[in-house]
């Protein structure tokens, strides 16, 4: 346990400032600029420092401070070294309005706030804090609007990090250091260099992104301004280079686009001319009802049997119904056929002659007893007048609705 003594900051100052014989000790720590208490084992640094009115730079890292000590009375301070303490919050800096750059790395900090008000500071360097287990350092969006103006060099390693969206505000950015985080997104990181039109320095070693095909190659052409990546200088023949084969490869990218989108337009309006050539499609969930086909229906297949008796034609019916009735195919043609034709052709056609209860039946049917027998057959008289004979014959084949059997194609 050290507390900061008058005595140790005497001791803490160079060879150039050393206390003069007639000097009185106020006299001499306020001409103080320079303090040198890195590593001393400090963990309070007490109201002694306050005498230091002039003091500009202040070296305390490698100590035991558990916090920023209050410097209230040092406003003249342009750059403060605390790193590789135990600080684990950022405060008692809103005094230090003049401060240009601020070294907090190796510390327990995980939130970046309590800048809001450091509209002067140019530097910042936070890496490698030790934070608990599966945390990353967050940035409160005060703090960075506060230095987003004045900040130029932002040191961010170790620290987790997979992303840089929250930092895309920080516009005069000129180099970012972020090496040993889990930043794995090309497109995330080209986002930020697109608002950061100073970057000319970018450290990214040790993250997933660098695994990436051509990692360097797509960075030098993301960040247009860039000079020095991960240690190695940028020549300006290579980022010629490599601008001319990404533009090269733009353009074939953008020619096989256009080619596919003609194709796809091609394809498209060879299938809607087809499509238009096609009948329409009816609905299956909706099934035909047969009255909306006019017309005709399948016909079945019969054989009649007719017996002549005397007196007349008396017909029984003993004829067999096949349900097969015609082919689909022959069926299909007669329908479609029948539904081209026009209502005029469709009434002048003769009403078809129905054959009901196996007996053929004609408007002629009185005619048939005193029909005389044709001069062939064997008897001459009158078939009324003589008993006939019992004849039996036989119609089979497919009947045509559309047709009627004439009384003179009976054979008697």
């Amino acid at each position: 346990m050290v507390k900061l003594t008058l005595d140790l900051i005497a001791r803490g100052t160079s060879g150039y400032t050393k206390k003069k014989r007639d000097e009185s000790m106020q006299q001499y720590l306020r001409r103080l600029t320079h303090l040198y208490l890195e590593d001393r084992s400090i963990d309070d640094v007490g109201e002694d420092i306050s005498m230091c009115r002039n003091l500009t730079v202040l070296y305390l890292y490698d100590n035991q401070l558990n916090k920023i000590p209050s410097l209230h009375h040092n406003m003249n301070l342009t750059m403060l070294y605390l790193q590789n303490n135990d600080i684990s919050r950022i405060e008692n800096l809103s005094p230090l309005t003049r401060l240009q750059k601020l070294y907090l790395g190796g510390n327990c900090i995980t939130v970046l706030e309590g800048l809001d008000k450091m509209d002067k500071l140019q530097e910042l360097h936070v890496e490698n804090q030790r934070l608990p287990p599966g945390e990353k350092l967050l940035f409160d969006p005060r703090s960075l609007k506060g230095i987003a103006m004045s900040l130029q060099v932002l040191n961010v390693s170790g620290n987790g990090l997979d992303s840089v969206r929250d930092m895309i505000g920080l516009r005069n950015i000129s180099q970012f250091m972020a090496n040993d985080n889990e930043l794995s997104d090309m497109k995330d990181l080209a986002h930020n260099f697109g608002n950061w039109p100073y970057l000319w320095r970018l450290e990214l070693m040790g993250n997933p992104v660098c695994h990436k095909a051509k990692y360097r190659d797509r960075i030098i052409v993301m960040a247009k301004t860039l000079e020095v990546l991960d240690g190695k200088e940028i020549t300006e023949t290579s980022r010629q280079f490599l601008r001319k084969w990404h533009a090269n490869k733009e353009t074939q990218k953008k020619k096989r686009d256009e080619i596919y989108q003609r194709s796809a337009y091609a394809d498209l309006g060879d299938g809607l001319h087809r499509s238009a050539e096609l009948p329409p499609v009816k609905d299956p969930a909706r099934p035909v009802k047969s009255s909306q086909i006019p017309g005709y229906m399948m016909p079945a297949k019969t054989i009649l049997r007719t017996k002549l008796l005397p007196g007349g034609i008396e017909g029984r019916r003993s004829a067999k119904k096949h349900r097969s009735g015609l082919p689909r195919k022959q069926f299909d043609e007669l329908l479609a056929r029948t539904t081209t034709m026009d209502p005029a052709s469709r009434e002048k056609q003769q009403t078809p002659v129905k054959a009901k209860s196996g007996v053929l039946r004609s408007k002629h049917a009185d005619e048939f007893a005193t029909l005389p027998l044709s001069s062939g057959s064997v008897a001459s008289a009158p078939l009324r007048r003589r008993p006939l004979m019992s004849m039996t014959f036989e119609l089979s084949g497919n009947l045509d609705s559309t047709q009627h059997i004439h009384p003179g194609m009976i054979i008697h």
